[in-house]
């Protein structure tokens, strides 16, 4: 995974300490996991005792950081080296598979 200290990421609008010195464009990075038969067995007994399922969050943690390297790839590819306005957005794709996609604005900046 590419560091925030090699590769600046804000939900915001700006970078603080930088200028915004050309926008790139739209960028993303889209993943789609399951859990498998049976991790979905396990979770399935578990969710009737209540309480946080692990097997989901740990393959929704791996989600979100592949989503986020696949968008800083993106990036890079269109010479960016900073993203802006990173956001993440989530949705079920039929009853066991989780679409995870990370998207923000592509720019070049410099130190001010």
């Amino acid at each position: 995974m590419v560091s925030i200290d090699e590769f600046p990421i804000s939900s915001a609008n700006y970078l603080p300490g930088f200028k915004v010195v050309e926008s790139k464009g739209f960028v993303y990075g889209l993943t789609v996991r399951s859990r498998g038969v049976g991790g979905n067995l396990t979770v399935g007994v578990r969710s009737l005792f209540g309480g946080e399922i692990k097997e989901y969050v740990k393959m929704l943690q791996d989600s979100r950081e592949e989503a986020l390297n696949l968008c800083i790839e993106h990036a890079q590819q269109l010479d960016a080296n900073a993203i802006i306005s990173l956001r993440y957005d989530s949705n079920s794709i039929f009853q066991y598979m989780q679409e995870v996609l990370a998207y923000g604005t592509a720019v070049i900046i410099e130190e001010e």
